[in-house]
This record gives structure tokens, sequence and C-alpha cells, in this order.
């Protein structure tokens, strides 16, 4: 597998505080990296990093071999409308558009006409079992329904690598077990990348890769604090 995405040396300050602290990963293509740890450890603020949304403080990121640093503001929007995918706690789903709307967003911002996007849509909310809610609002579905809808979205563009923060964390346990499996299967089947932030360790059991932060330190799964 091709390296798509790493990291060297992160430190994310914030005034004297330090968020992330030397974090190091590498991610290739279709593998799940899970970060776990304690509420503030830093993890959620990694996260936001890797996706380019924070800039760091020092240390480089490099997504398929370029370095975030030689982006300006205008690349860095269009690498994360186009080619990343993100995934949140609560869906994030916009209210006033249908399910079918939602999940074709990625698309329509990228460019994509109307009837192409909406029909990629329905394909990839099929894969999901959702093709009958296409029509609906999201006030309309269930959550676990409306996580899969987010799932979809996350993934309806074919992204090199989906961002996900916490998302079965509003799911009882039987949806969070099956959202997560749906959304694996289907990012591994198209080659998309998962960067999973969560608590739950069994959520994190099936990833690839597992690390552990704790005070903004990134470390491997299993390996000792020094």
């Amino acid at each position: 597998m091709s390296e798509v995405l790493s990291a060297k040396g992160i430190d994310l300050l914030y005034g004297e505080t330090s968020a992330v602290s030397n974090a190091q990963i590498s991610l290739h293509r279709g593998e799940v990296a899970a970060i776990t740890g304690q509420s503030g450890s830093g993890k959620s603020s990694l996260l936001y990093c890797l996706a380019g949304v924070l800039p760091v403080t020092r240390g480089e990121i490099h997504f398929e071999g370029r370095s975030f640093g030689d982006l300006d503001d205008e690349e860095l929007s269009a690498l994360r409308r186009e080619r990343f995918g993100f995934v949140f706690q609560y869906g994030e789903l916009l209210p006033e558009l249908t399910v079918e709307e939602n999940t074709a967003l990625p698309l329509r911002l990228a460019g994509r006409r109307k009837a192409d996007a909406l029909a990629a849509a329905g394909e990839v909310l099929g894969r999901l079992g959702l093709a009958d809610l296409c029509g609906r609002r999201p006030s309309q579905v269930s959550g676990g329904q409306s996580q899969r809808v987010a799932v979809a979205r996350s993934l309806v563009h074919k992204p090199a690598v989906v961002f996900a923060d916490e998302p079965t964390g509003s799911l009882d346990s039987g949806n969070a077990v099956a959202v997560l499996e749906e959304f694996l299967t289907l990012a591994r089947s198209q080659g998309t990348a998962v960067v999973l932030v969560t608590h739950d360790a069994q959520v994190a059991a099936r990833a690839d890769t597992r690390y552990i932060m704790c005070d903004g330190m990134l470390r491997p799964h299993g390996e000792e604090a020094s």
C-alpha cells in the first residue's frame, strides 16, 4: 500500500499550552487508524491538524508527498473539499436538505452537475441500506440512520482520507457496531484511508493500526509510556 498521509514532529501550542507534542503518524491507502485517549488528551486537535483545519506550530504534514506548508489557504480548502471526507459525532446534516441532497453535497461543492451528484449519492445510500430514505429530511430519520447518511456523505466523492471524530459516540451500542462496520467496509472497498478518534476500545479494535494519546503525546497502542 502506498503512503497517503504522514506527519512528523507535529507540535500544536495554544499560547503556552501544548495540545500536541512531537506527534508522528503514517497512513496508507485503505488503512484504518484509530486514536484513543481521555478527553482533553489532544486527539481531536491532532485530527484537525492532520486534516489541514488547524495549522501546526512545528513539524510537517504531507499528503500524497506534498507538504501542507507548500499550500496556500485556497489550496488547503480545495484539498479538504475534494480529497478529504469528514464524519462528526452528531452527523451535522443540514436540516433544510433531503437525505439525498445532504449526501450529494461534497460533489455539488466540487462542481458536479446536480443530476450526477444525486445519482452518486443514491448509489452510496443504497449500499448502506438507505435507498428508501432519499427524499426525507434529517428530522424524519432515526439517529442511526442519520449517522449512516453522514458516513455516506463523507465517502460519496471517494476521498483519499476520511477524518472521523467520535463517529459512533452518539449511538447506542447496537447501532454503533452496525454503523461502524458499514463505514469501514465501504471505506476499505474504495481504498479510502480513515483516521478515527474514539473513546470506545471496541471501536478502536476494528482498526488496522491503533494509537493512544496522552497529554498531547501520541504513541502506538501497547507501547508503554516513557
